[in-house]
């Protein structure tokens, strides 16, 4: 079931989990949502990961490069292994990112602020990977070395 506004401070947003894949988990992020549209939430995301020594890989129907990364049209699509998914889409089709996801072998999955599917969640958790839902990295990575 999806649920907008679900409190998600704890267990869906443990700071642990959120040190180590922003940390530990690889370098390698794929971006759901993310296009060349710099007004966007998802671009200014990728830009601030990439500062932070992270490779985006966009995701997106238009397949379209960004910040000098080729695009790809799904997760299925990419290549090589993806350490960490970024999810920007809607709660309604962010269960499916997730399985899919879990599906390509990432490690683990990040859910932006307002994208919320505690099922997806629980899924997810299930096979094995991390996962941090209604959250921004690009607001979480300057706590690392505060309270986080």
């Amino acid at each position: 079931m999806t649920t907008e506004g679900t409190d998600t401070n704890s267990t869906h947003a443990d700071p642990a989990t959120i040190r180590r894949i922003l940390r530990e988990t690889g370098d390698t992020w794929a971006v759901v949502g993310l296009s060349g549209n710099r007004s966007r939430a998802a671009y200014g995301v990728a830009e601030v990961l990439r500062r932070f020594g992270k490779r985006v890989v966009p995701v997106h129907p238009k397949a379209e490069s960004v910040h000098g990364e080729q695009g790809y049209a799904s997760l299925a699509d990419i290549p090589f292994p993806v350490d960490v998914v970024d999810v920007f889409v809607n709660s309604e089709l962010a269960g499916a990112v997730a399985d899919e996801a879990v599906a390509v072998g990432a490690k683990a999955v990040w859910f932006q602020l307002g994208v919320v599917d505690p099922d997806a969640f629980a899924r997810t958790r299930a096979a094995g990977l991390d996962m941090i839902m209604d959250r921004c990295p690009a607001i979480e990575i300057p706590r690392l070395d505060g309270a986080v």
